[in-house]
């Protein structure tokens, strides 16, 4: 624990190896009770960039997430690591994937609001599935009758994908490009 003497870089050190240590992205919030003196958040965040830019040029590094800090593994790395745990992660089908994009683009939306952009049934193992990956949940329910439930995107999803904002998502015609599913976002072409 640190104490009222504790110096700048005392506290990166201890900062580094509560989050080298962690389970898991870690808030501020949580990163301020290891320390016995109250830290400002300001004074905080400027450690946690100091020790950043200390990793700079590794193949980890410290990024933030919707969900906290945490140290990850650099993506022009990753490939060593899959060599040492060649379990394939799992694989989600187009539909799954169109329908976590519509909630993350349109959120919160019901179900029903998913099946009317998609065009067809959400099938209830493909909301199963997302929820328990822990990307979606339920928000709140509409005010209609049947009360449906609103769906949204999780902090967990962003940090998945390595993201601290929705607003970091890409822009829609370069995702549909990207997931190729276009014909998900795009206009029907105009009947003659």
């Amino acid at each position: 624990m640190a104490n009222e003497d504790t110096s700048l870089p005392e506290i990166k050190r201890i900062l580094e190896t509560v989050l080298l240590a962690g389970s898991g992205p870690m808030t501020l919030a949580e990163l301020k009770r290891v320390f016995e003196v109250e830290l400002s958040n300001d004074f905080l965040r400027r450690a946690l960039e100091e020790l950043r830019a200390d990793w700079q040029g590794k193949g980890v590094e410290l990024v933030q997430l919707a969900e906290g800090w945490r140290f990850q593994t650099k993506a022009e790395y990753q490939h060593y690591l899959d060599r040492l745990n060649p379990e394939k992660p799992p694989r989600y089908s187009r539909a799954t994937l169109e329908t976590l994009a519509v909630i993350a683009y349109r959120q919160p939306v019901t179900r029903g609001d998913v099946e009317e952009i998609r065009g067809v049934a959400v099938n209830t193992q493909i909301v199963r599935t997302l929820e328990e990956r822990g990307w979606i949940e339920v928000v709140g329910h509409k005010e209609v009758p049947g009360r449906p439930a609103l769906f949204s995107t999780t902090k967990q999803f962003l940090s998945d994908l390595g993201l601290r904002a929705l607003s970091e998502l890409p822009p829609l015609p370069e995702m549909a490009k990207n997931l190729q599913v276009s014909a998900l976002f795009e206009e029907p072409p105009p009947t003659e």
